[in-house]
């Protein structure tokens, strides 16, 4: 038997890897072999999934502080996990932030410093941002635009949000009050007028743009180019070739709801299984009941209770996939 585990993370719980490494030891313990695939959707853990860190570079923080930044240099392409520099994570969550002066500077200078570096291809993962500043802070910490001609920049995004919307779809999970998203979304409306008269760009209508408070909508306005994060990290992985070779494709993420099915990890993977005819089960924390029906799936909730699955969450992904392979085995489903 030979299993591909392509997990997103369980937000707050485990990361994709550890997701993945439970369901490779479940596998093991009946004797198969597993593609330990790591996935992710553009956001938080993009970095992970692409390899993980071998630099890092002291930039601003979201809310002005310096902090050490990973990111990845491998020729001449660079990765870099916006979140890891201006993330919520960065300053310890929404109770902590300052909304109206939370900055998008510290991806930008990570931007800056891979060019620095030698980097002509440079990914940058958005999801987990603590600022909606429309990525004034980021532009304004790249520098010259000059600089970036003939740099290709691919911005991996988790949301299909407009630039605008931005502030009153995701700010509010940032802290910010109804009158904060208020000034927040006078603020970007002003900013679009700004980018289409300093880069005659018009984002205002442009798909993903409102990704990460609107950074992804900013460095369009560059000449970077927006893309489904998930397709960008699949393509990356070269998810398709190793689902060709699987008997069964496992995946997971914390919560499993219509969301999973609009450009997330879980929908994504399984629509690359179905495609090639190939069984798959989704692990997931919690799975709403409108959607069960849509995917084979596990609730490690329903199976061990919502203190273990929060507190012991591989260790529940390892033991429900091995029970699962169990009947998997015995209604010959594997050649």
């Amino acid at each position: 038997m030979h299993v591909v585990a392509a997990p997103d993370k369980f937000r707050g719980t485990a990361s994709a890897l550890e997701v993945a490494t439970a369901v490779e030891r479940a596998v093991a313990e009946h004797g198969g072999t597993t593609a330990v695939l790591p996935m992710a959707d553009g956001g938080e853990g993009t970095l992970e999934a692409l390899g993980g860190s071998n630099q890092t570079s002291l930039v601003t923080g979201p809310l002005g502080d310096l902090i050490e930044a990973p990111w990845q240099l491998t020729g001449t392409t660079a990765i870099i996990e916006m979140a890891k520099a201006s993330g919520l994570i960065t300053i310890g969550g929404p109770e902590f932030n300052e909304v109206l002066d939370a900055t998008s500077a510290g991806t930008g200078e990570l931007i800056l410093s891979a060019v620095e570096h030698g980097a002509t291809r440079i990914i940058v993962g958005l999801g987990g941002s603590a600022s909606t500043d429309g990525g004034l802070g980021a532009i304004e910490a790249m520098g010259s635009p000059a600089r970036y001609r003939g740099i290709e920049i691919l911005v991996a995004c988790d949301v299909n949000t407009r630039f605008v919307d931005s502030a009153k779809m995701f700010s509010p999970q940032k802290g910010a009050t109804r009158a904060e998203v208020e000034m927040l979304e006078r603020r970007l409306k002003r900013l679009v007028q700004i980018y289409e008269e300093k880069f005659g760009i018009d984002i205002s209508s442009l798909n993903h743009a409102g990704a990460a408070g609107g950074l992804a909508g900013g460095l369009a306005a560059l000449g970077a180019r927006l893309v489904d994060g998930f397709d960008l990290v699949a393509d990356e992985l070269r998810l398709d070739e190793f689902i060709e070779k699987a008997d069964l494709v496992i995946t997971g993420e914390g919560r499993i709801d219509r969301s999973t099915f609009d450009g997330k990890v879980v929908g994504g993977v399984s629509a690359y299984a179905s495609a090639m005819i190939k069984p798959l089960l989704a692990v997931a924390g919690q799975v709403e009941i409108e959607v069960k029906d849509r995917i084979q799936n596990i609730s490690l909730t329903e199976e061990f209770g919502e203190h273990l699955s929060h507190t012991e969450t591989a260790n529940c992904v390892q033991q429900s996939v091995a029970r699962f392979l169990e009947g998997f085995k015995s209604d010959n489903k594997v050649i």
